[in-house]
């Protein structure tokens, strides 16, 4: 049986893996590497991953959200982005777009977001298998949910704001809160959605209109509502200046993933600075 493994638009395929893997990883093996990097038992810790960056995992996006969960403990709270993006406005899609004849009919015909059944987009295997898993609670919100198991993840997970999507009451504010940990794994800054929460913390972030379908008052219906125009495009610049400056992000090895750890709440307050200097003031 052949499997690909989709990575930023390079479908790799699984003998490819293989052949870059000097050795299976495994439970064992993560838990180890995990706990060498820095992550620790009674830690909230929000993980965006690839899969085929770690290598050929023995048991795959299982084997990892096991070893998260062993290297955490009882005490811990693990923590994944569960974004639906494809609950959104398909006027505007350009990944593909659709003909402009079809967006009145999936105005009115697609599935209101359901928590439980939802499935992510583009957030990789490990947090679609992670949304699934029995005790996993996810927040509500029809675009960019987040899911999380531990003793504070009804705490993060409750009454997610339709809008700002990323404020100080979404789970990424409750997880600044917390000073969570952000553990990158074989994925780049560019990936950090925490860094969102600095540009909704902006007082001059542009606005733009969003639209999704969702259940309200026990009915499907279309709604729009007023956001953010969220852009992670300078993202990776911003995490590397906070790297080079800070001396708070931790770099590491898990499997083949080339991984960085750092907290959430000084990595928001540098991104506000850093929004305010190098992109907002461009546009005054």
């Amino acid at each position: 049986m052949r499997v690909d493994i989709s990575f930023g638009g390079i479908i790799m395929s699984e003998l490819s893996i293989i052949e870059s893997t000097p050795f299976p990883v495994t439970v064992a093996s993560l838990t180890q590497d995990l706990t060498r990097l820095g992550v620790k038992a009674g830690d909230v810790l929000l993980v965006h991953s690839s899969l085929s960056r770690i290598g050929w995992v023995c048991g795959g996006a299982h084997a990892v959200i096991l070893a998260l969960q062993e290297v955490l403990g009882p005490s811990g709270t693990l923590v994944m982005p569960a974004h639906s993006g494809q609950v959104s406005d398909p006027a505007a899609w350009e990944n593909p777009p659709v003909p402009k004849m079809w967006i009145e009919e999936i105005y009115a015909q697609m599935p209101a977001f359901d928590p439980t059944m939802t499935p992510t987009l583009g957030m990789g295997a490990i947090a679609e298998l992670f949304r699934t898993t029995p005790g996993t609670l996810r927040s509500n919100h029809p675009q960019v949910s987040f899911a999380a198991q531990g003793p504070l993840a009804e705490d993060i997970t409750r009454d997610h704001p339709l809008t700002p999507q990323f404020g100080t009451a979404s789970p990424l504010g409750r997880l600044e809160a917390h000073n969570a940990k952000i553990l990158l794994l074989g994925v780049g800054f560019d990936s950090c959605t925490t860094f969102h929460m600095a540009e909704a913390l902006s007082p001059v972030m542009p606005e733009k209109q969003m639209g999704a379908a969702i259940t309200l008052e026990g009915r499907r219906q279309w709604q729009w509502f007023e956001d953010y125009a969220y852009d992670s495009d300078d993202f990776a610049q911003l995490g590397a200046d906070y790297e080079a400056v800070s001396g708070n992000v931790v770099n590491g090895k898990v499997g083949n993933a080339d991984c960085k750890l750092l907290s959430a709440r000084p990595a928001v307050a540098f991104a506000s600075e850093w929004l305010a200097k190098h992109r907002f003031s461009k546009r005054e």
